[in-house]
C-alpha cells in the first residue's frame, strides 16, 4: 500500500515538486550559516569537557530546526490530507519540543546564544508548504523535511563520535533518536520523492548567507505537546515485503 501511494504521489506531483525543492534547496537545507573557521577549536573550557567551534555550531542548528519545523508540524497536523501526513506532524511536535528543551537547558550552561527567529531560508520553507493543500501540501511539507533530516543526519553522528563535551554529546545523542525517528515517519506517508530527495541533499545549489544566518537571540521556548502522547525514540527496524 505504501509502495502505491509513493507511485500515486509521485505521478500527481512529481513536476512541481521537483521545482519546489530546486528553488528551495540551498549549500545546506538546514538554513543555518556555520559560523566555525575551525569546528575543531576549542573556544572554551568547560567543566563538563572543551566546547569547540563544531559543538557551539550543532548545539545553535538544532535550536534553529525547531523553529521551522515546529510549525511545520503544526500544519502537517492541521492540514495533512492523510492519517500518516497527521502522524508526522505530531512527532515533529513532540521531537523538537524536546529538543528545544534540552538546548535551552544546556545552552546556558555552555554560554551560547540561542537564536529565536528562524532563518529566512527556514521560514520559506513554512510558507511554501503553507500555501498548498491536500496532497500537494503532504508531498511539499514531507519531501523538503525528508531532505533536512537526510542533511543532518550524517552531521549528529560525526558530533555523537567526536565531541568531548559531555552536554553536546547528550543532546546529539537525543538529536539522533529524533531525526531518525522523524525520518521514519515522513517515510510512512508514502509520498517521499526518494530519487529526488537524494539528489537535492546531494548537490544544493547556493544561496547567500544573509538567507541562513539566524536574527538575533531572544528569549523563547517551543510549547511541549504531552497531549499528543508521541514517543520520538529510535523506531524498531520493520522491514516489509517489496
Amino acid at each position: 500500500m505504501a509502495m502505491a501511494r509513493n507511485t500515486f504521489g509521485t505521478l500527481v506531483v512529481g513536476g512541481a515538486l521537483t521545482a519546489t525543492l530546486a528553488a528551495l534547496v540551498y549549500p545546506s537545507m538546514l538554513g543555518v550559516q556555520a559560523t566555525s573557521s575551525d569546528p575543531s577549536r576549542i573556544i572554551a573550557n568547560t567543566q563538563w569537557g572543551p566546547l569547540t567551534e563544531g559543538d557551539r555550531d550543532f548545539v545553535v542548528k538544532v535550536r534553529s530546526a525547531g523553529l521551522w519545523e515546529y510549525p511545520l508540524g503544526e500544519l502537517a497536523l492541521e492540514k495533512g490530507s492523510t492519517p500518516e501526513m497527521k502522524e508526522a506532524g505530531k512527532h515533529l511536535i513532540v521531537g523538537h519540543a524536546g529538543l528545544d528543551e534540552l538546548c535551552r537547558k544546556i545552552a546556558p550552561m555552555l554560554n551560547i546564544t540561542l537564536p529565536n527567529q528562524a532563518t529566512p531560508q527556514q521560514q520559506q520553507f513554512v510558507a511554501t508548504s503553507a500555501a498548498q493543500s491536500g496532497l500537494q501540501f503532504d508531498s511539499t511539507a514531507a519531501n523538503i523535511l525528508r531532505v533536512t533530516h537526510g542533511q543532518i543526519f550524517p552531521t549528529i553522528a560525526k558530533m555523537r563520535a567526536s565531541t568531548t563535551n559531555t552536554l553536546v554529546r547528550q543532546l546529539a545523542d537525543l538529536a539522533n533518536d529524533t531525526v531518525l525517528n522523524h525520518i521514519t515517519v515522513l517515510e510512512n506517508t508514502g509520498v517521499v520523492n526518494f530519487d529526488q530527495v537524494n539528489f537535492q541533499q546531494t548537490t544544493p545549489p547556493k544561496l547567500p548567507k544573509d538567507q541562513l544566518t539566524p536574527p538575533a537571540a531572544q528569549p523563547g521556548a517551543l510549547t511541549p505537546r504531552p497531549d499528543l502522547g508521541i514517543n520520538t525514540a529510535s523506531p524498531t527496524p520493520s522491514p516489509t515485503a517489496s
